[in-house]
Parts: structure tokens; sequence; C-alpha cells
């Protein structure tokens, strides 16, 4: 009677762990390179965690640490569970989703549409911000073709919203009108002290875009021609938070070698705890293979840049629009997780810095676009007032970004 309850307890026991492995999904992260990767956002397909834990449409879900304890993550426009993972150099490391519920994750990654603000689209992290310039402007007849960043530093949680808020704030706005008829510096001092161009404390806007490629526009070539794309058209808000904002853009048609019908899309993610946002553009209507090129604005002719097409990026430390340092120096750079075909800094004529603004040229990675494929890169930029402080370890950051984009975690489960 004693061996048949134990084999009862025995066969109970199995039953419940079978039942407990129902319940949770182990996943394995895998880093195949010698660098330590710190962070950096895995993607498992929602439908699998569902189809795994046979969950309710009602059901929540927790994702676990090797310890037990909740990882943030989100689940995003495309239906992915992302979380951050972190995996010593040519290690793994264990993860568990089951079902539960989530403690409350601070935003860090976020974003907005500002129609106030000439149709501007910004978005920040942790690290730093950006925005895209949208139809208000380019009806106005402002050329700002690139893409803009604000630096951020001695916080990392979001500032941009705060910053609009205050640059566009109607009162103070009205005050300054009024004081520059009786008080021209009270006005201007009003002015500073609402300005996003000037820094509070937590960052600004010190970076030149104008009508060239700005932080790392890509753009189709004719020749050694870039065609410069203008601003969005239309933008859809994807994900916003807590830990990846993506926004759509889409532009009005280019003309391409006489074809007025060619239209750009972009996809464009920022992950909390990366400097680079990730692009993904298209060209419907494009009816041939054409160069495409991502390209960093110069604002001096002698500036110090990379360009390794061999390791996949490019970079460039931007003076700011403060040509004496007391904005310090703004790192801006791009990765490629393909194949480059050629990297080089491109000088422009005289008549060609008239036409751009006095941007001096642009630092360039030339790929080739076939039409109905997707051209996915990444980037972005630092300050040197917040953590990477020199070139050096600009240069490091985006080397080892590019080799992760080239040998990326693997996820099994």
């Amino acid at each position: 009677m004693k061996k048949i309850l134990i084999l009862f307890a025995v066969a109970l026991i199995g039953f419940a762990s079978c039942a407990d492995s129902k319940q949770s999904m182990t996943i394995t992260v895998t880093n195949p390179l010698a660098l330590e990767r710190v962070g950096e956002m895995v993607e498992v397909p929602m439908s699998d965690v569902v189809a795994k834990l046979k969950l309710a449409d009602t059901a929540q879900i927790v994702v676990l640490d090797v310890d037990g304890q909740q990882v943030p993550y989100q689940v995003t426009y495309d239906e992915k569970v992302v979380f951050p993972a972190t995996v010593e150099a040519n290690g793994t490391a264990i993860y568990t989703i089951q079902p539960g519920t989530p403690a409350p994750f601070d935003v860090v990654a976020c974003g907005k549409y500002y129609p106030e603000r000439l149709d501007d689209v910004a978005w920040e992290n942790d690290l730093g911000g950006f925005r895209a310039y949208g139809p208000a402007l380019q009806a106005r007849g402002e050329r700002g073709f690139g893409y803009d960043l604000f630096t951020k530093y001695n916080t990392t949680e979001p500032i941009l919203e705060s910053l609009y808020a205050e640059e566009l704030n109607p009162e103070k706005r009205a005050k300054i009108a009024e004081l520059k008829k009786t008080d021209p510096k009270a006005a201007s001092e009003l002015q500073k002290a609402i300005s996003y161009h000037i820094d509070h404390g937590y960052g600004m806007d010190c970076y030149a875009v104008g009508p060239t490629l700005g932080a790392g526009v890509a753009a189709l070539m004719a020749g050694d021609t870039i065609i410069y794309p203008y601003c969005y058209r239309t933008q859809e808000i994807l994900d916003n938070g807590p830990l990846r904002f993506t926004v759509k853009l889409e532009f009005n048609p280019l003309v391409v070698r006489g074809d007025s019908n060619v239209v750009e899309t972009r996809v464009i993610s920022l992950d909390a705890g990366s400097y680079l946002n990730k692009t993904i553009v298209s060209y419907t209507n494009l009816k041939e293979a054409m160069p495409v090129t991502t390209g960093l604005v110069l604002r001096e002719p002698d500036g110090a840049t990379v360009a390794d097409a061999a390791n996949g990026y490019i970079t460039y430390v931007d003076p700011t629009t403060d040509r004496s340092g007391a904005n310090g120096k703004i790192f801006v750079g791009a990765a490629f997780p393909a194949q480059v075909k050629e990297a080089k800094v491109v000088l422009l004529s005289e008549k060609e810095k008239k036409e751009r603004g006095g941007a001096d040229g642009h630092v360039l990675a030339i790929s080739e676009y076939e039409p109905g494929s997707e051209y996915t890169y990444y980037w972005g930029s630092a300050w040197d007032k917040a953590a990477i402080k020199t070139p050096d370890a600009w240069n490091k950051y985006m080397a080892e970004y590019a080799q992760k984009l080239r040998t990326p975690l693997t996820v099994a489960y």
C-alpha cells in the first residue's frame, strides 16, 4: 500500500511539473561575440508566447531574469515581446516568460507629434532625443531636410515634452513680444529662459541641420548626386514606450531619373539604452536599382571623421552651433548590418555650400538599393557632456555596435 501511495505521489509531482512547464516559457539568449551585451533588446513573437502558455485574450505576462526578478518588457505594434537582455561575452542568459501581473515600468523611450511646432515629430530615450520635420515647416519654405537631435544629460527621464512646452509657451511668447517694444534686454533674457536652444541643465538643441542629411538621413543617389528628401508628408506613431518608440513617416513623391512617382517610407525605432535609432527605408514605384547613401553633415571641412566601409560604420565630431566650444561636442554616427559598398567624406564646392546652408559636406556610407527591398541602418548621437566623453570612446561604441548588428544575439525557446 505504501508503494502505491509513493508511486501516486510521484505521479502527481510529475503531473504538476508538466502543468507548470506549460505555464512558463524559458528563453535562452546566446551571445556569439567576445563582447559583453548589456541591456540589448531581444524579441519574441507574442504569438509564440500565447501558444506556449495557452493564454486567454485577457491574460497578462511577466518576464523574469535568472534570479526571478521582473524585467521590463513591451508588446510592440508588430506583436513582439521585447525586453532588455544582458549576456556576458561568449555566454548565455536565461529568462522566463510566464503568466502574471507585471510591475509598473518607467517610460524610457517615447515621443510625440507637435502640430503646434510646425508638425515636428520628436522622440527620446534615456540617452538623447531626435526629431523629424513635417509638412508645416516645408509649407513655410524652411529647408530642413535631415534629422535633428537633442542632447541630454543629468537625467534619464523624458524631457522633450517639457522643453517644447517652455519653448512654445504662449503667455511667455506674448510677454517677449511686449518687452521687445519697451525693454529689449529683458525680452532677450526671457527668450533665453524658455529656449530649448539654451542648456538649462538637462540638455538642448545645439545641432544644425538645414538643407542637408543632418544626423543620418538616407537618400537615393543619381550618380554622385544626392536626391535630397524634404520633410515628411504623413506620420503615424506605432509604439510609444515604455521601452521602444516607433514612428512611420511617409514622404511626398521624389523625382528620380525623370520619374515623379517614387515614394519613400521610413519606420524609425528607438530603444531604451541605445544611442542609435533603427531605420527601415523603402521606396515604392522605383523601377531600377540605385545607390542609396546615409549621410552625416559636416560643419568643418577638416573635422574628425571615420568612414569605415569594411566594418560598417561612419562617425563625425560635430562642433555644435556654438563654435566657441561652450556647448561641447556632439558625436554623430551610423552603423550598418549589411555590407557597405563605399564610405567616404565628400566636401561641397563653394556654390554647393551656399545651397546647403553653409555646410561643408557629408560623411557618406553608400550601398545599393533594389526595388521592392528594404534598406536598414542605425543612426544616432552622443554628447561629450554626458557619458561618452571622447571621439575614441564614440568610435569604439560605433565599431562594437556594428559588430553586434552583424553578429546578433540568438534567441531560443
